[in-house]
């Protein structure tokens, strides 16, 4: 929450890049459930402080796209010293779960038959959570598989 309010005015793709790196990096480092919960409870926190979502329906379809990066992640890359072949897989399939999941549930699903928008917030909505959201993950991916090796050996984790 705290990196997502000082990198806000960044943009999207560094707010969001970071946002995945945690992510990955909670459940790669945590386990499963430690990963699931921020990945969860961080769109929720973002919302009610005011830097997240701006609508709260899309709050749950956030989560859910989070908690898709971090399960899968974990599934397929969770072990300590994983081949970066696996890795380069879950980076592969997490991002492009994430992406998918992000963009039929609300560019597909909630901006056209949930919210009421005007033009510009529907062209805005749908930007924000169609293709930006697969480069953000991906970065996020590749900037975890730099980070959390070393930070598993400084922290013996």
């Amino acid at each position: 929450i705290a990196l997502q309010f000082v990198t806000r005015s960044m943009g999207q793709y560094v707010t969001g890049s970071l946002v995945n790196l945690i992510l990955i990096a909670s459940g790669l480092m945590c386990g499963l459930w430690g990963g699931l919960a921020v990945a969860v409870l961080s769109p929720i926190c973002a919302f009610f402080i005011g830097i997240g979502p701006a609508f709260p329906q899309v709050v749950p379809a956030v989560a859910l796209g989070n908690a898709v990066l971090v399960l899968l992640w974990v599934l397929i890359a969770g072990a300590k010293n994983a081949p970066i072949a696996r890795q380069a897989i879950a980076l592969v399939v997490a991002a492009v779960a994430k992406f998918l999941t992000l963009y039929l549930v609300i560019v597909k699903w909630l901006v056209p038959m949930v919210l009421t928008l005007n033009e510009k917030q529907t062209a805005v909505l749908s930007a924000s959570f169609s293709f930006p959201q697969l480069i953000t993950a991906v970065i996020g991916g590749v900037l975890a598989m730099l980070l959390v090796p070393p930070l598993r050996r400084a922290l013996k984790v």
